[in-house]
C-alpha cells in the first residue's frame, strides 16, 4: 500500500512477572504513541523474562488470563494505535504439554488481537563462550507462518532465533509481506556478531521493511540481551537504529513505496526454479 507509515519500536528490558512486564513497557508504548507513532512494536518476552523454569511455571498465565496482555490491548484502544506484542510467553494450551507458548499478537486500534504466531524456531544452542540454551525444554514450537492484513500493508510475523531462517522470510515476502517483524530477545555474543548483519540480509533478500524491536540489558533471570533495536529499508539499508541497550523508543517512517520499487530492481521472489535435490 502506497503512503506514508509513522512507527516505533520500543526497546524494554522486561522483569520477570507479567504484571512488572507491564508497568515497564505501558509508558513506553503512551510516550511512542504521543510522538505519533500509529504502529508500535514490543520486543520478544514483552509480559514477561523468566527462563527458570520453575519461576516461570509459578507465574506463567493464558494469553486470556495474562495481566500484560490484557494491560496491552486496552491501552491499544485508548491511544487509537495499532500494536504488535512482539511476543507474550504465555501457556500454549495443548493438553499434554505443559511447555509455553512464545507468541505474538497483533493488536488492532480497537484492542482486538486480529492476529498470532507462535515462534517456529526454538533456541537450542550452546554458544562459543560456555553459555547453553534450551528454549525447547519450556516452550513449545509453533507449526505455522502467519501473515496479517493492515491498514498500511501486509506484515509477516517471525521471532527472534527465526531470523536465521531465510526461506521463512521468503514464504512471507511472497505471501504479500511489505513489512517483517523480527521481535527479539537476542544473546549479546550472537547479537554483537550478527543481528544487523541477518536483519539487513532478510531485507535485501525479501524487499521489505524489517522491523526488529529488541531486549536490552542484564535481566533478573541473569540472560543478558542485546538491544539494539533497528529498523531495516526494502534496499538493506539501516533507516533508524539504537545504539544501546537502555530501555527506549525508536521512532521511523516507512515510505510504503520504497518496497515496490525494491522488488522491481531486483524481482528474485519471482525467480525460483525447481532443481534437483543435492546428494
Amino acid at each position: 500500500m502506497a503512503g506514508a507509515l509513522d512507527i516505533a519500536l520500543v526497546q524494554t528490558r522486561t522483569p520477570a512477572t507479567a504484571q512488572a512486564g507491564l508497568d515497564h513497557v505501558a509508558p513506553l508504548i503512551r510516550e511512542a504513541a504521543a510522538g505519533g507513532a500509529k504502529f508500535v512494536l514490543t520486543p520478544e518476552g514483552t509480559n514477561l523474562l523468566e527462563q527458570r523454569r520453575d519461576r516461570r511455571a509459578a507465574v506463567l498465565s493464558s494469553e486470556d488470563q495474562d495481566v500484560a496482555v490484557l494491560g496491552l490491548r486496552r491501552l491499544a484502544a485508548e491511544l487509537g494505535v495499532w500494536l504488535l506484542i512482539g511476543s507474550a510467553i504465555v501457556r500454549s494450551g495443548r493438553e499434554g504439554d505443559d511447555r509455553a507458548a512464545n507468541r505474538s499478537l497483533l493488536i488492532d486500534d480497537k484492542g482486538a488481537v486480529v492476529a498470532r504466531y507462535d515462534k517456529l524456531h526454538v533456541f537450542d544452542v550452546n554458544l562459543p563462550n560456555g553459555e547453553r540454551y534450551r528454549e525447547s525444554a519450556t516452550v513449545r514450537p509453533g507449526d505455522g507462518a502467519a501473515v496479517a492484513d493492515t491498514p498500511w500493508g501486509r506484515l509477516g510475523l517471525t521471532i527472534c532465533y527465526d531470523i536465521r531462517f531465510p526461506h521463512l522470510h521468503r514464504q512471507l515476502a511472497q505471501a504479500g509481506a511489505s513489512m517483517i517483524a523480527v521481535p527479539a530477545a537476542f544473546t549479546a555474543p550472537t547479537g554483537e556478531a550478527h543481528w544487523e548483519t541477518l536483519l539487513r540480509a532478510r531485507a535485501i533478500e525479501t524487499g521489505a521493511f524489517v522491523l526488529a524491536p529488541a531486549q536490552g540489558g542484564l535481566h533478573e533471570d541473569g540472560r543478558r540481551t542485546w538491544g539494539r533495536s533497528t529498523v531495516v529499508g526494502p534496499w538493506g539499508e539501516v533507516i533508524a537504529k539504537a545504539d544501546h541497550d537502555q530501555p527506549c523508543v525508536l521512532h521511523a517512517k516507512l515510505d510504503m513505496e520504497a518496497v515496490a520499487k525494491a522488488r522491481a530492481a531486483i524481482p528474485s521472489l519471482t525467480h525460483d526454479r525447481d532443481f534437483a535435490p543435492v546428494r
